[in-house]
């Protein structure tokens, strides 16, 4: 089984392509440094300022997009894309992909996260200094001959209050720096915690407090449905005539029509903005405001960061397209390095115990309930489910299934989905996974651990046995009587199929009995009713993995 991780992703046999080299359309700049890592595996078109209508017509014949800022992956774009496995944003934030439809389509979407984040952090701080001091007027009157101190009298930071909303990466980076030019810090962040805080040495606020007390407000929230006009004009009425507002995470976060109306009547003593509604904005309001300090959009723009994060997009994209683990995928369950060690071979062991289950049960599932014990436990099952639902689905589906959407096609099935957790170990194995499904009045169980980092499958329905999960299997049921593994042995060997391993399962002698067998050929309809037709047979089921 072949397997794209993204945090991790997972793409299985009939979702990987085989294709020896991979197409990338990039579609946005992208430094030098990630086009030639990209070249080295992947066949690169790049196509810069294409319409929507124009990325349509180009996507079909491609494996991956990278985008940054400018070309939109709408669903139109995601539905045309039917090669497409994953869409790669060259900066933080996916705001101009439609994260819920690559989902839906089981396409991997990531993101250089991290790369940028000190270029951020420093722009944020140079749009505070320039606003403080009013560098940019400033320096515009002396171009112009002028020299007119008294015009530009600033204020200090020392001493002042800053606050900041969104309390992410970027914005704990920014209370710091801060924090070194003696500012008092409060932040608004409704998911960060108090010891959080703490750490970055801020307090917590609300929102409408925090505009009241600041004297500097710099927005680095992500845009989302909540955020999208959240400094409206009621908000905006709540700062001082003496604070600054800086807004170098998204447009749309700030309206832009009421934070012009608040400049022009003196309700705000200025702005700085790096990021607008519609880019490039040429109808914005703001543009004709005076004490506002403006950037295109350079929040990521230095040396450093441009190659930073044109080399992680292109390393996550060529990882995904290997097969391997992505970190910066955002439409997957997120996996901690720590833990990946761990969770990795039982990854694709849960894929294969949802295989096994979805063919020796046949029809209709009902609902799944997957069981993890042991040093499993402590750990988010939710990766672990993804992949069995993904052996469970796959092969009854026509979609591509992978750990990005199975979820959500396993809901679209109206297949229900239950999970538990025993952190004490059961039986003998530091760790095990069971799959348990429900079909009408039938439930049928498989568990398994992993034994010397080899999957095994150790428990079906209440047998324990010890199965190597690979390749061609048999699985029978029958009364354990005399001679019945002789006589499949026999009809096997005339039928030229050869047994590499058998286990037998039982619970008493000449009791119900289980016996599966690995083969190293498929057993062919005919040969499957021969074995079905010996009279201790209670059922003959052919197993691939």
């Amino acid at each position: 089984m072949s397997w794209v991780m993204a945090d991790t992703t997972l793409l299985s046999r009939s979702g990987s392509r085989s294709q020896p080299c991979p197409t990338v359309l990039v579609a946005d700049g992208l430094a030098g440094e990630g086009l030639a890592l990209l070249h080295e595996q992947a066949e690169v078109v790049v196509a810069n300022g294409l319409t929507e209508q124009q990325l349509i017509a180009r996507i079909p014949r491609f494996d991956a997009l990278i985008v940054r800022s400018q070309a939109r992956v709408t669903a139109k774009v995601l539905a045309a894309g039917q090669r497409l496995r994953i869409v790669g944003r060259a900066g933080t934030g996916v705001d101009n992909i439609d994260l819920a439809e690559a989902t839906r389509r089981g396409v991997i979407v990531v993101n250089a996260a991290t790369a940028n984040t000190h270029a951020a952090v420093e722009h944020t701080l140079a749009l505070i200094l320039s606003l403080a001091r009013h560098v940019p007027a400033a320096h515009a009157a002396v171009r112009q001959g002028c020299w007119e101190r008294g015009e530009f009298v600033g204020v200090e930071l020392r001493g002042k209050m800053l606050g900041i909303i969104g309390l992410g990466r970027i914005g704990s980076l920014v209370a710091r720096r801060a924090q070194a030019f003696e500012m008092t810090v409060l932040a608004h962040d409704p998911f960060v915690s108090e010891d959080r805080a703490r750490q970055v040495g801020v307090q917590l606020s609300g929102l409408e407090d925090l505009l009241r007390r600041a004297d500097f407000v710099s927005v680095h929230a992500p845009l989302t449905s909540s955020t999208a006009g959240l400094l409206d004009a009621d908000k905006l009425a709540l700062l001082k005539p003496t604070a600054r507002l800086i807004n170098c995470a998204r447009g749309g976060i700030v309206d832009e029509h009421a934070l012009a109306a608040a400049l022009k009547a003196g309700r705000l003593a200025g702005a700085a903005v790096d990021v607008f509604e519609t880019e490039p904005p040429r109808c914005s309001p703001l543009l004709t405001v005076p004490n506002v300090v403006f950037t295109p959009h350079l929040g990521a723009s230095t040396q450093e960061a441009q190659r930073g994060v044109a080399l992680d997009v292109a390393e996550q994209t060529l990882a995904a397209l290997r097969g391997e683990y992505v970190a910066g995928a955002v439409n997957a369950p997120f996996i901690l390095p720590g833990a990946l060690s761990l969770l990795q071979p039982y990854l694709d062991l849960a894929e294969r115990l949802g295989s096994f289950l979805r063919q020796v049960i046949g029809g209709r599932i009902d609902e799944m309930e997957v069981a993890l014990s042991g040093l499993l436990a402590e750990h988010d099952s939710a990766p672990v489910t993804a992949a069995a639902l993904k052996g469970l689905i796959d092969p009854i589906t026509d979609e591509r299934v992978n750990i990005v959407n199975a979820r959500h096609v396993a809901r679209n099935r109206g297949l229900r989905v239950r999970e538990r957790k025993e952190s004490t170990a059961k039986s003998n194995y530091a760790n095990l996974i069971e799959l348990r499904v429900h079909s009408g009045e039938v439930t049928r169980l498989v568990a398994g651990t992993i034994i010397s980092d080899v999957p095994r499958i150790v428990g079906i329905d209440d047998f324990d046995i010890d199965v190597h999960p690979f390749g061609h299997l048999l699985v029978t049921t029958h009364r354990d009587r005399p001679g019945v593994i002789g006589r499949v042995g026999t009809l096997l060997g005339a039928g030229d199929i050869n047994i590499s391993r058998m286990q037998v399962g039982r619970h008493v002698p000449r009791g119900e009995s289980i016996m599966v067998m690995n083969v190293d050929e498929p057993v062919l309809p005919e040969l499957l009713a021969e074995l079905a037709a010996l009279s201790p047979m209670q059922s003959v089921i052919p197993v691939s993995l």
